[in-house]
Order: structure tokens, then sequence, then C-alpha cells
């Protein structure tokens, strides 16, 4: 599994939506320049967040996105799914015992573990990380 593009800037932009909602809406510019992602191409990735009910988004002069769900709801295997499609290593069984062995030793036993790993890191969970790395940096000093 490669985890694309799409998906780091589409988690990178939930993370910043999440941080800053706070205080109303985000518009999606303020996003991009924040994270350095191109509008163009966050626009992309919000509408499929959009269309998957990870964000909302408000029309008009103080429009902006917030995210649809509790950050506890919304898992980075959502996440990936909607951005993406399935994250999950393809089934490609053939007639052969090697075949039938690779799927079920190999290929079965990595997805159901992905599954959990991605099933159980929540929004939540990143945001909590990212504010403690800012808070170690932030009590780093240098000489």
């Amino acid at each position: 599994m490669k985890l694309s593009k799409k998906s780091r800037y589409g988690i990178a932009a939930l993370i910043d939506l999440a941080i800053y909602q706070k205080e109303g809406r985000v518009a999606l510019n303020n996003i991009a320049e924040r994270n350095k992602i191109s509008l163009q191409y966050l626009e992309q990735v919000f509408a499929a967040l959009r269309r998957n009910k990870i964000v909302k988004s408000i029309k008009g002069a103080q429009g902006g996105y917030l995210l649809a769900k509790d950050v506890k709801d919304i898992t980075v295997a959502e996440i990936i799914d909607a951005l993406d499609g399935t994250y999950k290593i393809e089934d490609e069984e053939g007639e052969s015992v090697a075949s039938h062995i690779i799927q079920d030793k190999i290929v079965d036993r990595v997805n159901d573990n992905l599954d959990e790993i991605l099933t159980n890191i929540t929004l939540r969970d990143l945001l909590e990380a990212h504010g403690e790395y800012i808070e170690y940096n932030q009590n780093m000093y240098y000489m």
C-alpha cells in the first residue's frame, strides 16, 4: 500500500480544518495557503470529502468548510477510502494451491491488519499528535 499525495493532502487539510473550525467556518484558500497545497487540487480533495459526508460546505460571503462529524468519529480508513477508494491489496486468487496460500497467508492477513490500524486511528488522534508535536517544538530551544 502506498499512501497517495491526495490522501496525505486530505489528511493534512482535515487536521487544519479541525484546528481552525473552532473559530468558525474555514475558507479553503486559507487551508491551502497554510499547508502549501494548490487551491485547485484542494478543491478536488474537498469535493470527494464532501460527497462522502466527511466535511460540509457553507455557501455565501461568510462561507467555508466545517467537519460534518466529530473528530472522534472520522477514521483514517474513511478518509483514504473517500479520496483513493479502497486501500486494501486486491484479491487475485488463482486456481493453484500457491495462489490460495498467498491469498490466505499474505494478502488477507495484510488487509486485516491494515484495516484494523486505519479504522482505529481517528482524526482526534491525529489532532492530539499535532498538538503534542507543536508543544514539544515550542519548548525546544536551539543553541
